[in-house]
């Protein structure tokens, strides 16, 4: 039911984020190309859905959410463009293609990933003024979008990430990667879903910590799928973080250790959410329990 249910929202927002691209007009074509190359290349839209989700669970209309879904995974899709690069992790293939600079090349990547985020910020005010969504909760929305996304967020994640290369790290130092270099990015999908939603101030708190609970789950599964993966189903080499000394859990703590505490965080984000008199869970509940066991 579960992977229905994801399948399903998966093709809606492909067909979205192609339908919003194809109306941008005064676009260089290979800009464009560039964008659309990464952007609509697959993957497991997970972000974009746990907006929707969200909505769904606060007793909302998620259709509401279709252009804020897609705005987060724009911003998703400018971050892997950037990571893949030369100078970052160097990666020649993602979801089963050539990344972005080995077919147009490292000056249109980069340019493609700077559009791909400043558009959907565009993207957002344009999906709120549709919606007729109040200025205090489009604030809010922005307000979390700068934080989760910049400095204080993914991008100050993936900076101390490249600064632990080689580095011995411990457990914390570690987690304080995972939470800004994935965890950011994932809370502010389940915080938009939120705020759209009209949670309570409990409710957001709760869906907040469930979020990151989530996203250090998905980052140990990821470490752990570059060690045991199937590349065919991944879409990218596996082994690529222990040839380039990345700090992860399996390197740190083994594998056992790994999945023990990937199931510790999954039981653990679902506490949190499972009680709460505002939300039905379920649909939040079942993404959790899948990420479990996602082989890709």
């Amino acid at each position: 039911m579960i992977k229905s249910y994801l399948k399903e929202k998966a093709l809606l927002i492909d067909q979205n984020l192609d339908k919003i691209t194809n109306e941008f007009q005064n676009v260089p074509a290979t800009l464009l190309e560039s964008m659309r190359y990464s952007l609509l290349a697959g993957g497991k839209r997970l972000r974009p859905i746990l907006v929707l989700a969200t909505i769904e669970s606060l007793g909302k209309d998620d259709e509401i959410g279709l252009p804020f879904a897609c705005a987060v995974e724009m911003i998703h899709t400018y971050s892997l463009i950037h990571d893949d690069l030369p100078a970052m992790d160097d990666d020649d293939f993602r979801r089963g293609r050539l990344t972005n600079h080995k077919v147009y090349g490292d000056a249109m990547a980069i340019l493609a990933g700077d559009a791909l985020l400043t558009e959907a910020f565009g993207l957002i005010v344009r999906g709120a003024k549709a919606a007729n969504i109040s200025q205090d909760c489009l604030i809010r929305i922005l307000e979390d979008a700068v934080r989760s996304a910049g400095a204080r967020g993914m991008v100050g994640g993936q900076v101390r990430d490249i600064l632990s290369d080689g580095a011995k790290l411990n457990a914390e130092e570690l987690e304080e990667i995972h939470r800004h270099k994935t965890g950011d990015l994932i809370a502010f999908s389940i915080r938009l879903g939120a705020h759209l939603g009209d949670a309570s101030a409990p409710t957001l708190e709760a869906l907040t910590q469930f979020a990151y609970y989530l996203g250090l789950a998905f980052q140990i599964q990821d470490d752990i799928l570059d060690v045991v993966g199937d590349q065919e189903v991944i879409g990218k080499p596996v082994g690529s973080d222990a040839e380039k000394q990345k700090a992860t859990y399996p390197a740190m703590i083994g594998l056992d250790q790994s999945r023990a505490k990937l199931q510790q965080l999954t039981q653990e984000a679902k506490a949190v959410i499972s009680d709460l008199p505002d939300l039905n869970p379920q649909r939040l509940l079942q993404i959790a329990d899948f990420l479990l066991t996602r082989d890709r």
